[in-house]
């Protein structure tokens, strides 16, 4: 039997947790009857950025939909086509733009009203759920109010605060609260599933700070591992005004070219898709008319496509920050002598010697002010205009 839950690195209680809801699950099913609260309609994942909420949430989906009584076989129909996205009762929204629109969500929540065709559950995934419009928030509030019997509903948040997910979503779910894993955690999943060396996997999982992802790309991927040098190079460039604005540009453009690169070919092909479906290269007499009305079809797909690559340029934008405020806070723990390890072993030197010639203050000034540049960017802070301002008070301290 293959574990459902095997990559949810680190989450003993939130595992058990799930298990002993898709047992209950499986009770539901079968006609029995089972303790209040043991199965419930909609849950949210939450914690920070990999820990595991959309891994999780796609675990459990398989697991409710198991043919063997909700174990989470990891073998049958049912948890192969679950975790594979394929499965006809299993709906994942992830977001390709900055938010889930009303529209989408109405639809959503309209197919999950049916019965599920295989006859255990309809389970609707939403990852990124603090991106909901309030409008669809809203369409998806009546849907928990009033939910059909047979349909649960995932969500994963960074958090259950307001600005993340609403709080009357939230006092009708479940919560599972998912922590940051340890980096000796990533390192033996890293070993164990991909096959990477032990001191690779350890290097990767303290460089990715606890994401599992992050860590096997840096682990594998010697342009990702380019990225994080240069990113990591930024301290040492900070020596004027221009080199402040210039280090800005750089990063923008890092982070526009990893964003480019990653969906460049998934455009193609939908765009190529929607051509060949809208009747281009057809000979027939309707062949050349057709092609002329697809005209809006083809815009709307570029629409979408620019949603998407601008949330890749954010999202790529914000990895490279977070690597940053890594470099700072090695900075400040070898300040103040913590009794923590550093996170970029490679560059510790450079922390060190910071450590030297920067004040505790001023280096937890400079790491507030890249906080302060991920929330503005969330706020739809053009991303040029916040980033060249954490460039200066990096370089004033």
């Amino acid at each position: 039997m293959v574990d459902l839950f095997a990559d949810l690195v680190g989450q003993h209680e939130a595992v058990e947790t799930l298990r002993r809801a898709a047992a209950s699950a499986a009770r539901v099913v079968a006609g029995e009857s089972v303790p209040a609260g043991a199965m419930t309609h909609a849950w949210i994942f939450t914690g920070p950025p990999g820990s595991g909420r959309s891994v999780a949430a796609r675990a459990f989906a398989a697991a409710l939909e198991c043919e063997r009584d909700g174990i989470g076989c990891g073998e049958c129909h049912g948890c192969h086509t679950a975790l594979g996205r394929t499965h006809a009762d299993v709906r994942f929204v992830v977001p390709e733009g900055l938010s889930i629109g009303v529209g989408e969500m109405r639809a959503l929540v309209l197919r999950a009203a049916s019965a599920p065709s295989g006859g255990r559950w309809q389970v609707v995934v939403i990852e990124d759920a603090d991106r909901l419009t309030e409008q669809a928030g809203n369409a998806l509030l009546k849907a928990i109010e009033e939910p059909p019997p047979r349909t649960v509903f995932l969500l994963c948040t960074p958090s259950t605060h307001p600005d993340d997910i609403s709080v009357t979503i939230r006092s009708r779910c479940r919560v599972v609260p998912l922590r940051q894993p340890p980096a000796d955690a990533v390192a033996e999943v890293l070993v164990r599933r991909d096959g990477i060396k032990p001191d690779v996997a350890a290097w990767a999982a303290a460089a990715a700070q606890g994401h599992v992802g992050r860590a096997k790309r840096l682990a594998n991927d010697d342009e990702a591992r380019a990225r994080r040098e240069a990113v990591l190079a930024v301290p040492r460039r900070l020596s004027s005004v221009g080199a402040c604005f210039d280090a800005a540009s750089a990063l923008i453009a890092a982070a526009e070219a990893e964003a480019a690169a990653a969906v460049v070919e998934s455009d193609s092909s939908e765009r190529a898709a929607l051509e060949q479906a809208l009747g281009a290269g057809g000979t027939g007499r309707g062949a050349a008319s057709a092609m002329r009305g697809a005209a809006g079809q083809l815009k709307d797909l570029e629409r979408r496509q620019k949603s998407r690559a601008t949330r890749s340029q954010r999202d790529a934008l914000d990895r490279a920050l977070v690597d940053l405020a890594g470099f700072y806070r090695d900075v400040l723990i070898t300040k103040l002598q913590a009794p923590v390890p550093v996170v970029h072993t490679d560059t510790a030197q450079q922390s060190e010697a910071a450590a030297d010639k920067w004040t505790a203050e001023s280096t937890l000034r400079r790491l507030e002010a890249i906080l302060a540049c991920r929330d503005a960017i969330e706020q739809n802070v053009k991303p040029k205009i916040a980033v060249e301002a954490m460039m200066l008070s990096l370089w004033r301290g």
